[in-house]
């Protein structure tokens, strides 16, 4: 790893505590019906998240084109590559690591899903994405989300498949690797300890309630996670600058979920 790899990590891992919160605002094609929802007013989004104080964003390229430069320096950008759907109705890679450098940022994701006839190409993606960003010392942070085809290409989060997952991210060579959180505690702590570069946890699978969001984040850190890029799970429960406040508290401060909402002023 170069130096120029080793600086923009460390503003990704930023935080005294050696964590890191990232709020995604990259769900594009994936994210459905774009009038409902936390996304529907996308600049509101990206206010509310930053107003909340996160380490870093991650946001697809044309979004940060029109809606970074006033957030520039306030916190680490991360410009999504990756833009699927679960179904392979479109499975495209639309940002490259000289994109990447073009934007600023301080980091390259790749979303991809794994299991199923395109698994090949989607891995790919990511092995060409690394050797690409090898050249300009640009990280790549994997978003790897495993799937049933069983039923029609559903995201899952089975011990084995996150486990599979992780081994996926760190075979194609990425910088850090995110993927959700089992729910098991024992199975993840045992895929982190065995993952020689930092594992951090989506926000999903979607919770009810932001509390249950605060419990698997706050689990998944005691098996052995470096941090949460949280995207559903923080603005899709209401006040996503007070949902952000408490994802930091759990996230930097180790808070108790249920301490660091009553901190964050739920």
């Amino acid at each position: 790893m170069g130096l120029g790899t080793k600086v923009r990590l460390a503003r990704l891992f930023s935080n005294p505590s050696g964590h890191l919160f990232g709020g995604a605002v990259d769900h594009f094609v994936g994210y459905g019906n774009v009038r409902e929802g936390g996304l529907a007013d996308l600049p509101g989004a990206l206010r509310r998240v930053m107003a909340g104080g996160p380490d870093y964003i991650s946001i697809q390229p044309g979004a940060a084109r029109h809606l970074w430069s006033e957030y520039a320096g306030k916190a680490a950008l991360v410009i999504q590559g990756g833009c699927f759907t679960a179904d392979d109705r479109i499975r495209q890679l639309i940002a490259t690591p000289e994109d990447a450098v073009r934007y600023g940022a301080d980091a390259l994701a790749v979303a991809i899903p794994v299991r199923g006839a395109t698994e090949g190409e989607y891995i790919r993606w990511l092995t060409d994405t690394v050797n690409a960003a090898a050249r300009f010392e640009m990280p790549v942070v994997a978003h790897v989300y495993p799937r049933d085809f069983s039923d029609g290409g559903k995201i899952v989060f089975t011990p084995d498949e996150i486990a599979y997952a992780v081994r996926i991210g760190f075979e194609a060579g990425v910088d850090v690797i995110k993927v959700g959180y089992t729910g098991d505690f024992e199975s993840f702590r045992e895929t982190v300890a065995t993952c020689p570069i930092p594992v951090v946890i989506a926000g999903g699978p979607k919770t009810d309630t932001l509390l249950g969001a605060l419990v698997q984040t706050s689990e998944a850190l005691r098996a052995g996670a470096k941090g949460a890029v949280v995207g559903r799970n923080l603005w899709g429960h209401g006040d996503t600058t007070m949902a952000a406040r408490a994802f930091k508290f759990v996230i930097h401060n180790g808070m108790a979920p249920e301490d660091a909402l009553a901190a964050a002023g739920a």
